[in-house]
């Protein structure tokens, strides 16, 4: 048996896209037998908990806000309460959370402050908040891995989504510092950073005609959008005891849109 066995992961934003397909690989790689699915949806949740345990794991479903520091300490403590301690957080919740996705942001300048507010929530407080929940029982015991998705747009900037860029930058700033924080401690701390994705957030790229495509994927070497197994084939690799001395890192995963030396 390995020591991955029997380990209990948490994935935020897990109902659907990139989590979903997380959440069922670090089942189905051995990694995590025990899963907490987190969704602001509840059904949808409950749904993907009922898939990792038809293919054989135990799942709780755990709906909450990952931007609502008092829900997401509630529902872990539950969680922890039905499948043990959490040993991996993968903090994938993301675009503006139960705010929805915006197709059609205004420039930076012309927004409204109240606009501000869903993208910074979800995508650095709501990291904060998770990581929060967890980290000091990781660091009592002297195991942990945190896993966060961030994206392209906090690492070269997204003109059309400023506050997301912002945000995503924070969080792998946090996720650094984290890092070097509880590394002493067997905790290990990294960002996974997504180009264009195909995920039910981004459902506009199933729309684009041949010329749109193209136009779209012009910044990209690999002529293709990314789909959920790229991104959880990353995530799972730096959530596993494979990666035990990889730390403060963020992985590109996009098909060459941008570089990291």
């Amino acid at each position: 048996m390995s020591h991955e066995a029997g380990r209990v992961a948490l994935v935020t934003g897990a109902g659907q896209g990139v989590g979903r397909q997380t959440a069922l690989d670090l089942l189905g790689q051995g990694i995590a037998t025990r899963l907490v699915i987190n969704d602001f949806d509840s059904g949808r949740a409950e749904a993907v908990a009922a898939e990792v345990r038809a293919a054989g794991g135990e799942a709780v479903a755990a709906p909450f806000d990952v931007s609502d520091h008092a829900a997401v300490r509630e529902a872990v403590e539950r969680a922890v309460g039905v499948v043990g301690p959490v040993d991996i957080l993968v903090n994938n919740a993301g675009n503006s959370g139960t705010a929805g996705y915006s197709q059609d942001p205004v420039p930076f300048w012309d927004s409204d402050v109240s606009q501000w507010s869903p993208w910074i929530g979800v995508n650095l407080v709501g990291v904060m908040n998770c990581t929060h929940a967890v980290l000091k029982g990781m660091v009592d015991r002297g195991y942990g891995r945190v896993v966060t998705v961030v994206s392209d747009a906090g690492r070269v900037g997204e003109p059309n989504l400023v506050v997301y860029s912002g945000a995503k930058a924070g969080a792998a700033g946090f996720m650094r510092a984290v890092g070097r924080a509880a590394g002493r401690h067997g905790v290990t701390a990294n960002c996974v950073s997504l180009g264009a994705t195909r995920t039910p957030a981004t459902t506009v790229i199933d729309e684009f005609d041949d010329q749109q495509t193209r136009r779209a994927l012009s910044s990209y070497a690999v002529k293709r959008f990314g789909e959920p197994a790229d991104a959880s084939a990353a995530i799972c690799f730096l959530a596993s005891d494979s990666a035990s001395w990889i730390t403060t890192q963020t992985l590109p995963v996009n098909g060459g849109y941008s570089s990291a030396l």
